[in-house]
């Protein structure tokens, strides 16, 4: 079929085309006419999604959060909060017509419901059209305007008060969960602190009292005693073992009585050598010299023996040091050994307090946060505008539905014309007598322009 041919058939079917186009639109008139006027009211509420938490200081989640609060919105739980606030379940006709339609099955919760399905069918909610917009849209229809504007205003409130619930009611269970943890920590701490009181009395150890350093410090002072005792002991006992040789001594050569004897027993025999170029050895102060010499001698060997005699006493005296020093050391090592199994055993219990102590802090920390969350009285979400009742209805809107009638109409009344044609198909120029009744063309007569309808008219323009 030809662009020509097709305009063709809707010149040839122009009247079915009108009648169809007349009819479709007188009928979206009437039935525009007929239908109850609807009118939508609608209020805006803007979502901060930048706000930070008031207590963590952190912002909120942006991804999809907007979308979240949509739904939040068509959900039943903020429709049943608006009929409770609107008082829809106390209107006598709506339960009347929840019985027609339901016949009271579910009972009260089922009316609810059934009411909360009704509000959802007529609302709209809609993000802004702008972009980055945090402004949502929230449209309300109904019969009445006011009713409409009430309606839109319950559930931009509604929702705040959910959005509200919905932070705070986890807060108030968190709360709870974490005020019972916060008694078991407390107990828990109080157990590891008698533990630690109890052990502390039974033996007679306080934690953190330094008595171990103090032992410790002892110990090491013992240890240098007895290495010094040891020390002094070879030193005696080799000394000892030159006895045979002690005028060579240091002892002995560093002993005052031994170097003042020995200086007078020098002088003497400095004064006999001098006597004796003058006088005989048996002279009477020749023999008194040499008994005076001999005396002196005899208390200086005296003396030496004494001071080489005081060596092998010092030698027994660190001897019996050693020991004394060996006993004690023995002694404070079981001390020290004992006070380590006791500051281990405290370190464990202090370590179990600690802990006990962390998680005190951070559970009771965590509980005075939800605290404050389960307070919280303020929300990211305030209305932007409220409705109001509108001044004219929304619904039917009866330009939109005539031009949309005239364009149905048209499409209408050209399919139909289509199918009549197809149905009763017929020659409506030469592009027709060629190609259905194959018969060459002569020619066609100039300005006739008006043929008529049918199989005359052709012939007539065949036979021309």
């Amino acid at each position: 079929m030809t662009f020509q041919q097709f305009l063709l058939i809707l010149k040839a079917r122009r009247w079915v085309i009108s009648a169809i186009l007349v009819s479709v639109v007188l009928l979206t008139l009437v039935i525009s006419l007929l239908l109850p006027k609807q009118y939508t009211a609608t209020a805006t509420v803007m979502v901060d999604m930048k706000m930070t938490d008031p207590l963590l200081g952190t912002p909120q989640a942006l991804q999809g959060y907007l979308a979240t609060q949509i739904d939040i919105i068509n959900s039943e739980r903020v429709a049943l909060r608006v009929i409770e606030a609107t008082g829809m379940d106390k209107v006598p006709s709506y339960r009347e017509e929840w019985r027609d339609v339901t016949g009271a099955e579910g009972g009260e919760s089922g009316f609810r419901t059934w009411l909360a399905n009704l509000l959802q069918r007529r609302l709209d909610v809609r993000p802004s059209t702008t972009r980055e917009s945090n402004v949502i849209s929230i449209s309300y229809q109904a019969p009445h305007p006011a009713f409409s504007a009430a309606v839109a205003n319950a559930f931009a409130q509604a929702y705040i008060n959910t959005n509200l619930e919905l932070k705070v009611d986890p807060a108030r269970q968190n709360k709870d969960w974490f005020d019972k943890q916060t008694k078991d920590v407390r107990d828990e701490l109080e157990a590891a602190q008698r533990k630690l009181s109890a052990y502390e009395q039974e033996h007679g150890v306080l934690a953190g009292d330094g008595r171990f350093d103090v032992e410790n410090m002892r110990l090491a002072e013992l240890n240098s005693q007895l290495s010094a005792a040891q020390g002094q002991r070879a030193e005696s006992s080799s000394r000892v073992s030159q006895v045979g040789s002690a005028e060579s001594l240091p002892e002995v050569m560093a002993n005052p009585v031994v170097s003042s004897l020995k200086t007078s027993l020098a002088q003497l025999e400095t004064q006999r050598g001098e006597l004796s170029e003058r006088l005989g050895p048996n002279h009477p102060m020749m023999r008194e010299l040499n008994e005076k010499i001999a005396e002196l001698r005899e208390r200086v060997s005296a003396e030496t023996q004494r001071v080489a005699s005081s060596l092998g006493t010092t030698s027994r005296i660190s001897a019996a040091r050693i020991k004394e020093l060996t006993e004690a050391i023995d002694k404070q090592q079981a001390r020290v050994l004992e006070l380590k199994k006791h500051r281990d055993q405290l370190a464990v219990f202090q370590r179990d307090i600690d802990n006990a102590q962390r998680a005190y802090d951070l559970v009771t920390q965590r509980l005075v946060q939800t605290n404050l969350e389960s307070q919280v009285t303020q929300t990211n979400i305030s209305i932007l505008t409220p409705a109001t009742p509108p001044l004219n209805h929304s619904s039917p809107k009866v330009v939109l539905n005539t031009i949309i009638a005239v364009f149905l109409g048209i499409l209408l009344g050209i399919g139909v014309a289509l199918l009549l044609e197809l149905s009763d198909q017929r020659v409506r120029g030469s592009e027709d007598l060629m190609q259905n009744m194959d018969i060459p063309l002569l020619g066609v007569i100039p300005g006739w322009d008006k043929p008529r309808s049918g199989f005359r008219s052709a012939r007539r323009q065949a036979a021309a």
